[in-house]
This record gives structure tokens, C-alpha cells and sequence, in this order.
């Protein structure tokens, strides 16, 4: 759980017994290459903090094509924030890119977390705050940029990415076909 230490010394200062305590809360779950850890349709219960390796959220469009709508290395969170919050049933899925090891919260657990540490909730909060203005941006690139444009931003401002995830997932979350990015990338070769 170091790793999520460190992503708490970020927000909020809380002591080495608070720690313990908290990260009581989480469960530990250690996800294989490709394996699910969300499937779409069913209630959004947890929310994950990526310990180790990479995973991505993703739906199936009306023409059975798998969209991935977002990724999270270490330190990042991941969940279907508006299922979350309803308990309700998911329309996405979320997958392990490579080997992850994830934390998982459940929502009872969160809820329990926060009355009896209240500085969890101000962590929360910037964390979404966070999440909100992320996804803000990128609808912004996505309106603003041309395709190729988009590509040359994501791999300067996330180069790992580029390293990490394999190219067809890259295409499918700046919504070109696995075709379409290698004729950007071959093009910006030459």
C-alpha cells in the first residue's frame, strides 16, 4: 500500500496509525493481463486505485466495437463514478492492460471510511475535482484538436503510454481505428 501512501501525502496528512486504519478499508486485488475486474452490467460496488500496472474502461458501441473511454497507472483511481454513486448497474467494463495489482473500496467501505477518518473525505473530493477537470480537458482536445493533433498531444504529455499500452487500446481511446493511428504515426515517421 505504499503506493497509495504516497498518493495520500499528496492531499492530506494523516499519522502512521491513521494509515493502518486506513488502508484496512481496501481490499487487495492482483489482476492477470486482460482479465475483468468490472463487467458491464453489473452494480458498480468498488472503485480502484491501481497499485501496480495499467487498466482501462471501456464500453461495447452498437456495432460491438470496444471503446475505451479511459486508463490508470499507479496512483490513479478508476471507477464508474455515476453507477458508484447510485449502486446501480455499470455500462462499462473495466479490464487489467498488463498485470495490476489494484486496491479495491467498496462503497459501504468508503462510507465507513470516511466517518471514522475525515480527512479521507477531503481527499475524496480533490480527487474527483481532479478526475472532473481531466475529463474536461479532453472533451475540449477532442473538440479543438484534429486527429493527428490529439495523437501528437497524448504521446508528449503521456509518453509511458505510448510504451506501455498496445497500439489498437491507444486507438480506441482517441476513437481512430488501429489503421488510422498507424498512418499518423508512419506519417509523423517520415
Amino acid at each position: 500500500m505504499e503506493t497509495l501512501q504516497q498518493h495520500l501525502q499528496q492531499f492530506i496528512s494523516v499519522t502512521e496509525e491513521d494509515y493502518s486504519s486506513i488502508f484496512s478499508f481496501f481490499r487487495v486485488l492482483e489482476a492477470g493481463k486482460k482479465q475483468d475486474i468490472m463487467k458491464q452490467g453489473e452494480i458498480c460496488r468498488s472503485i480502484y486505485f491501481v497499485e501496480k500496472g495499467c487498466i482501462r474502461k471501456f464500453f461495447v458501441n452498437s456495432k460491438g466495437v470496444e471503446q475505451t473511454t479511459e486508463f490508470a497507472i499507479e496512483h490513479w483511481w478508476m471507477g464508474d463514478t455515476f453507477a458508484y454513486e447510485r449502486q446501480q448497474k455499470t455500462d462499462f467494463c473495466i479490464q487489467a492492460v498488463e498485470s495490476s495489482v489494484i486496491l479495491v473500496l467498496d462503497y459501504e467501505q468508503q462510507k465507513l471510511l470516511i466517518e471514522q477518518h475525515p480527512a479521507m473525505e477531503h481527499y475524496f473530493r480533490m480527487v474527483y475535482q481532479r478526475a472532473c477537470a481531466a475529463a474536461e480537458i479532453r472533451i475540449r482536445y477532442l473538440y479543438e484538436y484534429s486527429r493527428e493533433e490529439l495523437y501528437i498531444h497524448f504521446s508528449t504529455l503521456y509518453p509511458w503510454f505510448i510504451q506501455r499500452v498496445p497500439q489498437y487500446l491507444i486507438a480506441s481511446y482517441l476513437g481512430f481505428t488501429p489503421e488510422y493511428l498507424s498512418e499518423i504515426r508512419a506519417k509523423l515517421r517520415s
